[in-house]
């Protein structure tokens, strides 16, 4: 069960990988000054995510115009990350939850995805620049993707 809207979002630092450098991402960075999307899916290189990723990259203009960061946080190491983002042309910070620390303190484990181990499950978080979570969603299964105009709406009303 994800946590809730209204509880203070549990901060992270996640590992992150582009142009080659290994760095930390940290969710209370953006506290006091922008509004974060977390979009935790289940795995690289597969159907589903790949076209959310996508889909986000296309449109990331739009978050940014609601003074929104949007991360992508998933169990693959940062490496196998960097490799799908370069592949893709995935345009959004991707974080690697490898310990599942984060997915646990967001209530987003999903167990044993197609018998090859637990990952996250496909949800969608919106926390606000004082680091409250003002919408929070997990998909029925992780081949549904969240309600992105929800998403927007709720970015819409923190403008």
């Amino acid at each position: 069960m994800p946590i809730s809207t209204g509880s203070k979002a549990p901060d992270f630092t996640l590992k992150s990988k582009s142009s080659g450098e290994l760095k930390d991402v940290k969710l209370s960075d953006n506290f006091g000054r922008k509004n974060t999307v977390l979009l935790f899916f289940p795995l690289a290189f597969t159907g589903v995510c790949t076209q959310e990723m996508c889909d986000i990259s296309a449109g990331l203009g739009g978050y940014a115009s609601l003074n929104a960061d949007v991360i992508g946080i998933s169990v693959d190491s940062p490496f196998a990350q960097e490799a799908w983002a370069k592949q893709e042309k995935i345009g959004i910070t991707l974080v690697s939850d490898l310990n599942k620390a984060t997915i646990d303190a967001y209530g987003v484990r999903f167990p044993g995805l197609a018998g090859i181990g637990d990952t996250a499950a496909r949800a969608a978080f919106v926390v606000d620049k004082n680091g409250v979570v003002q919408y929070a969603e997990q998909t029925a299964t992780p081949k549904d993707l969240p309600n992105f105009e929800a998403v927007k709406a709720a970015l819409a009303k923190l403008a």
